[in-house]
């Protein structure tokens, strides 16, 4: 994941043997007494590795609690991203006056089925998968690139996009990803913003039995 993200953002990350640490208590009281243990395990890999983000950019280790909508609430000064699925979590964080906004998704490399992709894909998308280099699930390449995409989005304009609001483009050479968002969309979101991300690009790995996808905008 450090791989695909710029200097300016701070990565940490923690496989099996490293989902170890505490919730503080903001966090903790978000999570709530009766989450299931794998939740708390994931819940509490990503906080930790938020707070490693923080400070490998020099700020102070402090909890990154959950919004109503389960989103990740970083300091004032600090732009940031949380993920994490079976045996893997990560996150990224970097100061708001070098990036705007940042997003990251990481995803196990499997086969979907027919009903998730189409819920996933738009059209031209599932059109595409079978024309792309055999050996790999671009259909889930293309849902982590999406996840990616949701998490740039809502940061910047405060609201969430559907799957079928972006339509992702997939280099696999270069092992970059396009997402153009709806334009009804983007007009939708200059009631609340100035110059919402219409055009987001980013990059994406697979390797490990894991899709890796990240993204970021850099401020105007």
């Amino acid at each position: 994941m450090r791989d695909l993200l710029p200097p300016s953002v701070a990565v940490a990350v923690a496989g099996p043997a490293d989902f170890v640490g505490e919730l503080l208590p903001a966090e903790q009281a978000c999570l709530g007494e009766r989450a299931v243990e794998s939740r708390r395990r994931d819940f509490t890999a990503g906080r930790v590795c938020a707070r490693r983000a923080m400070t490998d950019l020099g700020l102070p280790p402090v909890a990154v609690p959950s919004a109503e909508d389960r989103s990740p609430v970083w300091p004032a000064q600090v732009v940031g991203t949380i993920t994490h699925t079976r045996g893997y979590a990560a996150a990224a964080a970097a100061r708001r006056d070098e990036v705007r906004s940042v997003g990251m998704d990481a995803e196990q490399h499997k086969i979907l089925d027919d009903g998730v992709r189409r819920l996933i894909c738009l059209p031209a998308e599932l059109d595409r998968c079978p024309q792309l280099p055999a050996g790999t699930s671009w259909h889930a390449v293309i849902f982590s690139a999406k996840e990616t995409v949701y998490k740039v989005w809502h940061p910047v304009v405060g609201t969430w996009l559907d799957f079928h609001d972006a339509h992702v483009e997939l280099d696999p050479d270069a092992g970059v990803f396009t997402a153009r968002v709806a334009p009804a969309k983007v007009e939708q979101a200059r009631e609340k913003v100035d110059d919402p991300p219409g055009l987001i690009t980013g990059r994406f790995v697979v390797a490990d039995g894991l899709v890796r996808t990240a993204a970021v905008l850099l401020p105007y």
